[in-house]
């Protein structure tokens, strides 16, 4: 069972049909969606400010989802997917999102729609990655422009893949 915990007297709230893995960590103001999902030793923090997860995210193995103290809340659109050993840090993600394995995105910054972050890539704090692009490097750098076949294709494959595995576990 994973561990659930209130901080500070404030419990997570948790959408219809979320799988969350038995070893998974969600403790204090977190707010997630429907058919989200949070995988083995992934951790979302929302001790120190809030976490709001919308609807169709996948968190995956040993994702970490954290805040700044009294600066910098995180926000998570819908359709997003967090690849294994991500940290998403108080920062925005919109919408049809991919984060990829071992990526960082920092404080304040905003990753618009149909966006993807590459595999260990460093999103520094403050960046706005325009919609529709790929970003890669450290630290992050834009390197292509996405189709909307390209994003559909990336984007909505894992989404709806991930949606697909927590059935697996149920």
């Amino acid at each position: 069972m994973a561990l659930i915990k209130p901080v500070k007297g404030i419990s997570p709230v948790f959408g219809k049909n979320c799988f969350l893995a038995d070893n998974s960590t969600i403790v204090g103001e977190v707010i997630m969606g429907d058919d989200c999902s949070v995988w083995f030793n992934a951790v979302v923090r929302g001790d120190v400010n809030s976490i709001t997860i919308g609807n169709k995210v996948n968190i995956q193995d040993g994702a970490i989802i954290h805040c700044t103290y009294q600066k910098a809340k995180t926000t998570i659109g819908n359709n997003v997917s967090i690849g294994h050993n991500a940290i998403v840090h108080g920062c925005t993600l919109m919408d049809n999102v991919l984060v990829g394995m071992g990526a960082i995105v920092m404080d304040n910054c905003l990753v618009e729609s149909n966006s993807i972050i590459a595999a260990g890539a460093v999103v520094l704090e403050n960046t706005h990655i325009e919609s529709g692009t790929i970003y890669a490097g450290i630290p992050a750098k834009k390197v292509k422009d996405l189709t909307i076949e390209q994003t559909k294709e990336l984007i909505e494959r894992i989404a709806n893949n991930y949606l697909m595995y927590s059935d697996w576990f149920r």
